[in-house]
């Protein structure tokens, strides 16, 4: 059995350059998933998925415009333009049809994505994550988020970020989970960080389009997840006909990262059966 590298590469779309990591499949590769971060992350936190995947699924890890290795081309951040910046990229990488595995953000562009060209997505994969539009007292977090930042810097902002997103048991426990995090989000320019946080103030809701996700869709959730409630995702699961829903012990906002090891079971699991 050959062994598989992680390679890192950047590709041109439109006005940007994409970072990403690959993991080619060796055998008779039959499938692939994009791994989509959330804010303000990088592709480095789908590692462990990545290293996890069976031998005919190719898996890619984005980084998402202005995040990461990816550079911010024009500036004007939308989940939309997140969304179409991976359908240039799934052009152009010759890529006919990918499951798509989000979380938070990540969860967003996938939703509008299959909005935008549901033929070329096979699977979801929804992480923390939800169909709706921010209401106003959520948009004015995200105002108050890009004031914060701009008056104090990126470093508090981090610390203040880290203490939101992880279960207890995972900021006692994993401190290589949280140090990613922390990095990932003090590598991010100031300009990317408030421009990203308009983008999620801004996005559309995607609700009334579940019911024609017609794709199998894994929905998890951390059962300590601070940031996103139960009874939206529960909601979201509901409306999708394929979907299966469930929630992990002890994580939080990011589960990939709190429990890999019980993730990348679900996730090969669901692989197979698509």
């Amino acid at each position: 059995m050959a062994e598989r590298i992680i390679k890192s590469s950047k590709i041109r779309i439109g006005d940007i350059s994409i970072a990403y990591h690959i993991k080619k499949a060796t055998e008779n590769p039959n499938k692939t998933i994009i791994f989509l971060h959330g804010f303000p992350f990088n592709k480095n936190m789908w590692k462990e998925q990545l290293e996890s995947l069976e031998d005919d699924i190719t898996g890619i890890a984005v980084d998402i415009r202005g995040h990461g290795n990816s550079t911010k081309g024009h500036g004007f951040f939308s989940i939309d333009v997140f969304a179409k910046d991976l359908g240039i990229f799934m052009r152009k990488m010759e890529i006919e049809q990918a499951v798509i595995c989000g979380i938070s953000m990540g969860g967003y562009i996938a939703l509008r994505a299959f909005q935008l060209f549901s033929d070329r997505i096979s699977g979801l994969i929804l992480c923390d994550t939800h169909s709706k539009a921010d209401d106003n007292q959520g948009k004015q977090k995200r105002f108050d988020g890009i004031q914060a930042v701009l008056q104090h810097g990126r470093r508090p902002y981090a610390i203040g970020f880290v203490g939101n997103v992880f279960a207890p048991k995972t900021l006692n426990q994993n401190p290589e989970a949280v140090e990613l995090i922390k990095s990932s989000i003090r590598r991010n320019s100031i300009t990317s960080i408030c421009a990203t946080l308009l983008a999620l103030a801004s996005r559309t809701d995607c609700s009334e389009t579940l019911g024609d996700i017609h794709v199998p869709t894994l929905i998890i959730r951390g059962k300590e997840d601070k940031i996103t409630p139960a009874a939206l995702m529960e909601e979201m699961a509901a409306a999708i006909p394929q979907s299966k829903y469930m929630e992990f012990e002890d994580c939080g906002h990011l589960p990939n990262l709190e429990n890999p090891k019980l993730f990348n079971l679900q996730m090969n699991k669901f692989l197979v059966g698509i």
